[in-house]
């Protein structure tokens, strides 16, 4: 992933790259650690979807190695994300049919934003959209419920899956010996449906981390920061 510059105080976060294909994963971790530090892991996945789905078109409407520039600038309650590119030609959100297999970009950009808007540039274009940040209750309330998801499916699979002799999962080794079971079985399906279970493992721990941070485990009622060494 290219190099990149943060300008204080106005927060804002630039991003060159080629448009290539391989680029798109690199921008989506690059956005997840930025918006980490910048305490806003909330919207880290729409933020990411909306960085694929922007970098994806201009790879397709403009061309695979053009130059292009994600930029990203945080505020006190939203994110602004702008792709700019080389392309003077300003795009529009369309119906598109059933049938087709793209096309649906800017409307998922749309649904996940609270706007979305395009304007010519000298040297182009820049498809912008604002994304509003939810606030530390807001966030801390997405932690528990992303730990009580986990117990629910962690009870579950123990009680279809696992031997009698490691229930109940109320012990760290038989939980974590069950969490290791299903995240293997996880990967053999992921595998077997064409995904690639190192990048879905990256964007886990990504956003893992993401949400640790913003939170400080404390809304787990986990030991703060300071006591986990971070």
């Amino acid at each position: 992933m290219p190099s990149y510059r943060v300008s204080e105080p106005r927060r804002q976060c630039v991003f060159p790259f080629e448009a290539e294909p391989r680029a798109v994963a690199g921008l989506r971790r690059a956005v997840g650690l930025q918006l980490a530090a910048w305490d806003a892991s909330a919207i880290v996945d729409d933020a990411q979807l909306a960085v694929s789905e922007l970098a994806t078109n201009v790879i397709r409407h403009v061309g695979e190695g053009s130059a292009a520039t994600l930029v990203i600038e945080d505020d006190a309650d939203h994110l602004r994300i702008e792709m700019h590119d080389t392309s003077p030609v300003l795009p529009r959100c369309r119906q598109v049919d059933s049938c087709e297999e793209s096309g649906r970009g800017l409307a998922l950009v749309a649904a996940i934003s609270n706007s979305w808007f395009a304007v010519s540039t000298v040297s182009g274009k820049a498809v912008c959209c604002d994304l509003s940040r939810p606030d530390l209750a807001q966030e801390e309330s997405l932690v528990r419920q992303r730990v009580e998801r986990g117990t629910t499916l962690i009870q579950l699979y123990a009680l279809q899956w696992r031997s009698p002799e490691v229930l109940p999962i109320h012990s760290v080794p038989a939980v974590a010996e069950t969490a290791t079971a299903l995240i293997t079985d996880l990967l053999y399906w992921l595998a077997d449906r064409g995904c690639d279970p190192d990048d879905i493992l990256d964007r886990a721990q990504m956003h893992f981390e993401s949400d640790l941070g913003a939170s400080c485990w404390s809304a787990v009622g986990r030991p703060g920061c300071a006591e986990r060494g971070t």
